[in-house]
């Protein structure tokens, strides 16, 4: 088999990357490198690639955070032949990576060792999602730490700071949420996750009972509520013991779904993966076993 890396260009000065090619040179096997040119070129390239390939077995192995991870993963929908694989460069890997406990996700050794396990995608209207879609309260938090982490604030300092914003502009949001058919939203809401995997922001258990193989999109909504409900619901959120809650109570609504449709008059954004996508109406389902993820070993056995 044949490894490509991918390599996020606007990040490849990290030391993280002068290690990873300290570690090709000790392991021998067929590679190449391919340094992205910008937003959404690792899906440009990894879908050119498989169409003019079609026969050759080949590991695209995304080398960096989650945005990469989305982009590589992107395009390599509809190509259930070829294979992904993750070297974790940086500091916003964990949020998806928390899915497989045990297992090293930094070491090209561990990665050449692994084997490959399907696993599900969302796809929402022509984009999607490997871990955690968010819209609501969420957005807002994302949107302003992407701003803080874009001048160097640390990732977890920038959600806490992006959540105090939020607490100030976003907890009245009408957006209508459509579940399997069932509407779930009544009147204002204030945030809502579509989730594969179970961990957002950093540090926000947001779908505790989340696997990335059940076929399922774990949905969580949050209604409208007072400041000081939201302010006690928010650190069980974190711990992803919201579910059942007290605070919680008629208040934060869990659905597991094949389908979610998303409307609003006015245009809204969701993040996917942490990248920004605007609309005012969204088709969201979910594509069971669409990548073949090629996973280390567990504790390196």
């Amino acid at each position: 088999m044949k490894y490509i890396y991918i390599i996020n260009g606007r990040a490849d000065k990290l030391p993280q990357y002068k290690e990873l090619y300290e570690q090709l040179k000790q392991h021998a096997h067929p590679y190449d490198i391919y340094t992205t040119l910008g937003v959404g070129d690792a899906t440009r390239y990894v879908r050119v690639y498989c169409d003019l390939h079609p026969q050759e077995k080949v590991c695209f192995v995304a080398c960096g955070g989650l945005g990469i991870i989305n982009e590589v993963a992107s395009g390599l929908v509809g190509f259930q032949e070829k294979q992904m694989a993750i070297i974790a460069i940086g500091g916003k890997t964990g949020d998806f990576l928390v899915n497989y406990p045990g297992r090293d996700f930094r070491s090209v050794e561990a990665m050449l060792a692994g084997q490959a396990s399907p696993i599900d995608i969302i796809q929402v209207n022509d984009s999607y999602c490997v871990n955690v879609g968010n819209f609501g309260f969420n957005s807002k938090v994302a949107s302003r730490a992407n701003e803080l982490m874009a001048q160097g604030c640390p990732v977890h300092k920038a959600f806490t700071r992006g959540v105090v914003n939020a607490l100030l502009t976003a907890r009245y949001n009408r957006i209508k949420v459509t579940v399997d058919g069932e509407r779930i939203t009544r009147g204002f809401m204030v945030l809502c996750t579509i989730a594969n995997g179970q961990r957002v922001g950093g540090e926000f258990n947001c779908a505790p009972n989340a696997k990335v193989d059940d076929g399922l999109i774990e949905v969580c909504l949050f209604h409208s509520m007072s400041l000081l409900r939201l302010l006690m619901l928010i650190p069980l959120y974190r711990k992803g013991e919201h579910i059942g809650s007290k605070p919680g109570k008629n208040r934060v609504i869990y659905r597991q779904a094949r389908e979610v449709k998303v409307s609003s008059k006015d245009l809204i954004d969701v993040y996917l993966d942490g990248e920004l996508l605007i609309g005012s109406h969204f088709e969201v389902k979910i594509l069971p076993g669409a990548l073949p993820l090629r996973l280390p070993p567990v504790n390196g056995q």
